[in-house]
C-alpha cells in the first residue's frame, strides 16, 4: 500500500501543479498595467470604443489599462503584435471584422489564425451597417433601390471604405441577395468615401451607424435600411432591411478582446467579468448609444461562435462575388 502510495504520489503532485499555479495567477492578476492594442490609427470607431471601455476597467482590475495603437495592414500589425505575445493577460486585442474575420480570408499570408492564435475574452458592443443613399436617387427604401438597380443593371454605383472592408463586403452581400449589379468605387478610409456620398460622387453605400448619425438631419444623406434583423433603438424611425423583403439581412460591424492563444482559463474569467461589468454599466450604455453602439457583453465561447459565424458568412460572399485583395 506504501509503495503504491510512494508511485501515485508524484503524479498526483504533478497533475494538481497546473491548477495551483492557475489559481494563483487568478488570485494576483494584473499586478501591472495592461495594454488594449488598437490594430488601426487613432480617432476611428475601434480606438473610441477602446478608450471608453480603458478608462472605465481600473476600477474592477485595480490596475491602469492603455490603449495602443498599431494601424497598418488593414489591422493585422496589431493583430498579430498580439498573437505572439505572451499568454499572460497584459497584451490585449480590440478585434473587429477586418483582423479577425475578413482579412485572413483575402490575404492567405495572413501571419496568424483568427481563431487558433487568440484567447476569446468577450463581445463587448455591435453595430448595424446601414444602407445610406445620396437624396438625389429616387428611392425611398432597400426594395425601391432592388428595383432601380434591376432596371438599371450596372448603372449605380456605391461607395466603400476600401476593397475588402465590411462596407464593401455588406453591399457585396447585398447584390448577391437581391440578384443586383451595382458598380463599386472603393476609397481609402470611411470619412472620404462618406464625402463622395454626400457630394453625389456615389449613389448608395453600407455605412455604420455612429459614423453616419450625425449626417442625416443635413438633407446630404438618407437612410432606408439598418442591416439587423429588428430595428435598432438607435434610429428607430428606418425599417430594416429585412422589412423590404429580404429576410435575415444582418451585417454588424462588432468589437470583441481577445489575448495571445493559451491564456490560463482563469484570467480569461477574470478579464472577461470585468470587462463585461464595464460594458453592461448604465454610464457605458449611455456611451455607447451616443457613438451608434449597442452593448453586448458575452461568454468567450459566445464570441468564438461569432468570429466562426463571421469568417464562414464572409468567406461565402467572397468566393460567390469574386472579390480580390488590391
Amino acid at each position: 500500500m506504501a509503495q503504491r502510495l510512494n508511485r501515485t504520489l508524484p503524479l498526483l503532485i504533478a497533475l494538481c501543479l497546473p491548477v495551483m499555479a492557475d489559481s494563483g495567477i487568478a488570485q494576483t492578476f494584473p499586478t501591472k498595467p495592461i495594454r488594449i492594442i488598437v490594430p488601426f490609427t487613432p480617432g476611428g470607431a475601434n480606438d473610441i470604443i477602446a478608450r471608453v471601455v480603458s478608462q472605465r476597467l481600473a476600477e474592477p482590475l485595480g490596475q491602469q489599462v492603455i490603449v495602443e495603437n498599431r494601424g497598418g495592414a488593414g489591422g493585422a500589425i496589431g493583430a498579430e503584435m498580439v498573437a505572439r505575445a505572451p499568454a499572460d493577460g497584459y497584451t490585449l486585442l480590440l478585434a473587429n471584422p477586418g483582423p479577425n474575420a475578413i482579412n485572413p480570408l483575402l490575404q492567405p499570408k495572413t501571419p496568424y489564425d483568427p481563431i487558433k492564435d487568440f484567447s476569446m475574452i468577450t463581445l463587448m458592443a455591435v453595430s448595424p451597417q446601414v444602407l445610406v443613399i445620396h437624396p438625389s436617387l429616387p428611392v425611398r427604401s432597400a426594395k425601391d433601390l432592388v428595383s432601380l438597380a434591376r432596371s438599371k443593371p450596372g448603372q449605380i454605383n456605391y461607395g466603400s471604405s476600401g476593397t475588402g472592408a465590411i462596407t464593401h463586403l455588406a453591399m457585396e452581400l447585398f447584390k448577391a441577395r437581391t440578384k443586383t449589379d451595382m458598380v463599386h468605387i472603393p476609397y481609402k478610409g470611411a470619412n472620404i468615401s462618406l464625402t463622395e456620398l454626400m457630394g453625389g460622387q456615389v449613389s448608395t453605400m453600407f455605412a455604420a451607424l455612429g459614423s453616419i448619425s450625425s449626417m442625416l438631419g443635413s438633407n446630404k444623406v438618407k437612410a432606408i435600411g439598418v442591416a439587423a434583423n429588428e430595428r435598432t433603438p438607435l434610429l428607430p424611425g428606418v425599417p430594416t432591411i429585412a422589412e423590404s423583403g429580404i429576410p435575415d439581412f444582418e451585417v454588424m460591424n462588432w468589437f470583441g478582446i481577445v489575448g495571445p492563444a493559451s491564456m490560463p482559463r482563469t484570467v480569461v474569467d477574470r478579464l472577461n467579468q470585468a470587462i463585461n461589468r464595464v460594458v453592461q454599466s448604465p454610464d457605458s450604455r449611455k456611451k455607447f448609444a451616443s457613438l451608434g453602439f449597442l452593448p453586448r457583453g458575452t461568454t468567450p465561447e459566445e464570441l468564438e461562435r461569432h468570429i466562426k459565424a463571421e469568417l464562414a458568412r464572409w468567406s461565402g460572399v467572397i468566393k460567390s462575388q469574386g472579390i480580390k485583395a488590391e
